[in-house]
């Protein structure tokens, strides 16, 4: 490609700098490295080198800026309910499920979570929307347990490492992919308040009623709930009947989203909607909890990503631009901010590839963990992210606020995480009930805790002093409290047994120890040099 001119009638275009460019988003991520050691580094490797072509980049604009449209009748008046996408979509799906984005955790291979997580930062570093039906296909996965023979339906092509976006019914693609539709319009979160009925019709049911949100409404089939003569029930909708005839799923308007923008989510209706029951009558809730609760790690992996990608263009900047006669990457008052917005990068990604090594542990104390754990990183590190962004957005002036680069793009997005799958009071209030209830996940985040004890004195105190304001646990009115300050406390735990000094100990000082101000960059004695490195 030819260079643009720089020199044009009336000045000449300087101190302007461009785009970074290709990256290898593996090999030039040292932290990921570090954190995502027990992955499946040549997965990583080529799907790292893969996203970080021009050409992917190019494909993650085009989707973004081409959204889906909805295709609710033929051109005689017949029902198609369909989803027609920009081909920039289709080929990131074809390389993220190519890869094993899905398929990776349930292969049987060593670290498979670990590489799916990583996989999910990367993904989002390019374009975050086609994560959602990459996500909802590997966690419906562990859901489709309480029913073997629904099971052995559909896990065989919902785990094939490939894409078939064909419109055609089940038996006749090589893969599949699988969405979710929960919430109603009248409880949302509160599930236990859907309308939707279920009725028995022979060895399925036939649903009637509305979901407010429906996730990937172009997969081949749908985790939803419905109220059946037992109580709330979990099911599978699938796209075509047995006759291979089209469903009766109702795709009533695409939601106009703040950002996620490639992603289609729809609201639909069921008509006498054909299904197969998923686990018993009244146990709809913790049948679907294993697809939640998968999704959950992916909503607490998304944000690293996006801060990484904000980090990356605000240090590109500061690298090539001078302001008062000095390179802003060279000035103490920027290298603070930097240092800063990396720790919460750096916490984030660390704490959540722990995390998700829980999910490949073989035991009980591993789930146990697992449990906690994926709450307390999808709190915290969603509350940083759009924060994070913002300053990164602000480090590059007016230029971060046009749509030249990703920036807005990764700031729309940057709420997205913390209200899916559980916004920021259902997770605090789940964090409560769980360490209440569970023994055993209780045990295994004191142990996350104390396993980092005498490391740092800092850290000790502050552990301390956890434990006597909240020697039980809180009421409710202070859950984000606690929730936060336990998040912390564990991730500061991570980094004090994973993470190189400097990272540990500027994490420790400014954010458990709690030697800063309250705006990003309000902070003194960090290495900075050695922080901004890792970006």
């Amino acid at each position: 490609m030819m260079p643009p001119r720089d020199r044009l009638d009336g000045h000449i275009v300087e101190n302007q700098p461009g785009a970074p460019g290709e990256a290898d988003l593996w090999h030039d991520d040292a932290p990921l490295r570090l954190y995502a050691r027990t992955g499946d580094h040549a997965a990583l490797a080529g799907f790292g080198a893969a996203l970080g072509q021009g050409g992917t980049r190019e494909l993650g604009l085009a989707a973004g800026r081409n959204p889906p449209e909805l295709v609710t009748f033929d051109r005689a008046g017949r029902r198609l309910d369909e989803v027609a996408f920009h081909p920039a979509y289709h080929a990131l799906m074809a390389l993220g499920l190519g890869a094993g984005y899905a398929a990776l955790p349930w292969s049987g291979a060593r670290g498979g979570h670990v590489s799916h997580a990583a996989m999910v930062y990367l993904m989002t570093q390019v374009e975050p929307g086609v994560c959602c039906p990459m996500t909802m296909t590997y966690a419906a996965v562990p859901a489709l347990v309480a029913d073997p023979d629904v099971s052995a339906q559909w896990r065989p092509k919902l785990t094939m490492a490939a894409y078939d976006p064909a419109t055609v019914p089940l038996g006749r693609k090589r893969a599949a992919t699988m969405g979710m539709a929960m919430t109603e319009k009248q409880g949302g979160s509160d599930v236990r308040a859907n309308t939707t009925r279920a009725v028995a019709d022979g060895d399925g049911y036939r649903l009637t009623g509305h979901k407010w949100f429906c996730s990937a409404p172009m997969s081949d089939g749908f985790l939803t709930l419905a109220q059946a003569p037992g109580g709330l029930t979990c099911f599978v909708v699938p796209r075509w009947l047995p006759d291979d005839t089209r469903n009766a799923i109702h795709l009533m308007r695409l939601k106009d989203k703040l950002g996620n923008r490639s992603n289609a989510s729809a609201e639909i209706e069921f008509h006498n909607t054909y299904a197969l029951r998923l686990g018993a009558e009244g146990d709809g809730v913790r049948t679907i909890i294993q697809m939640v609760h998968h999704t959950r790690l992916d909503t607490a992996m998304a944000p690293a990503g996006l801060m990484r990608a904000a980090l990356v263009e605000a240090r590109h900047w500061c690298e090539g631009r001078r302001v008062f006669q000095r390179r802003l990457i060279d000035q103490p008052l920027m290298r603070a901010v930097l240092a800063d917005l990396a720790l919460d990068w750096e916490g984030a990604l660390a704490l959540g590839l722990h995390v998700a090594r829980a999910f490949d542990g073989p035991g009980e104390h591993d789930r146990a963990f697992a449990r906690i754990g994926v709450a307390l990183a999808k709190f915290l590190s969603n509350k940083r992210c759009p924060v994070v962004i913002y300053e990164a957005m602000e480090v590059l002036g007016g230029m971060g606020y046009v749509e030249d680069t990703p920036l807005p793009m990764l700031f729309r997005e940057s709420p997205l995480n913390s209200i899916w799958e559980g916004s920021g009071n259902v997770i605090c209030l789940d964090i409560l009930r769980t360490l209440a209830r569970d023994q055993g996940a209780a045990q295994a985040v004191r142990d996350e805790l104390h396993a980092a004890s005498g490391a740092d004195p800092r850290y000790d105190a502050a552990l301390r002093d956890h434990a006597a304001q909240w020697p039980a646990l809180p009421p409710e009115a202070e859950a984000r409290w606690f929730a936060e300050r336990l998040a912390v406390l564990l991730t500061a735990s991570v980094l004090i047994r994973h993470a190189p000094a400097a990272v540990a100990d500027g994490f420790v000082a400014t954010r458990v120890a709690g030697a800063r101000g309250h705006v990003s960059g309000a902070v003194a004695g960090l290495d900075t040099e050695a922080l901004i490195a890792r970006i």
